[in-house]
């Protein structure tokens, strides 16, 4: 997670939300192809769980608006943290960043009336190879902590845990 310093005085705040050199300083390099995107969503509403397959997709996520709780799941094979989910409280008050690599599912809840997410990603939208797990799959066993107000029509009917895995090993 990469964490910010925003300046707040009486007139309010100012903070960079990207720079390259500190990206670089963790590693992180969204390439020459990055595409920045932003959702608004209403409180309660869930977006994901996405993903990505071949080469992956990575993305930096903030909240520029309101919170949201972030959920990753690690759905790389080979991987030591295989299956097992994370959550994190991104907000506008701390602005921290949250880091997905390539290879993790990713979703979130509006925490707030309003919630506006930024995604920065480093290549194209590529709809062919877009993967969806159900956000309320057993297997996975999210806690999200809010009634769920709003969901896609993509993300209610999603795939299961147990069928992802299956194509991922196969």
């Amino acid at each position: 997670m990469l964490v910010p310093t925003p300046h707040r005085d009486d007139r309010g705040l100012f903070t960079r939300t990207f720079d390259t050199a500190i990206a670089a300083e963790h590693g992180i390099d969204l390439g020459p192809q990055a595409q920045d995107s932003q959702s608004r969503s209403r409180q309660g509403t869930i977006r994901g769980m996405h993903g990505r397959g071949g080469r992956g997709e990575a993305k930096l996520v903030r909240v520029a608006h309101g919170a949201v709780l972030d959920v990753l799941v690690d759905a790389r094979p080979d991987s030591p943290t295989f299956g097992r989910v994370e959550s994190f409280r991104l907000d506008d008050e701390d602005f921290h960043h949250l880091w997905v690599p390539p290879g993790l599912l990713h979703g979130f809840q509006a925490l707030t009336e309003v919630a506006d997410v930024c995604y920065r990603i480093d290549r194209p939208h590529a709809p062919g190879e877009d993967v969806a797990v159900a956000h309320d799959d057993p297997d996975l066993a999210i806690t999200w902590p809010q009634p769920v107000t709003a969901i896609s029509e993509r993300d209610r009917t999603a795939g299961s845990w147990k069928s992802l895995v299956a194509q991922l090993r196969a």
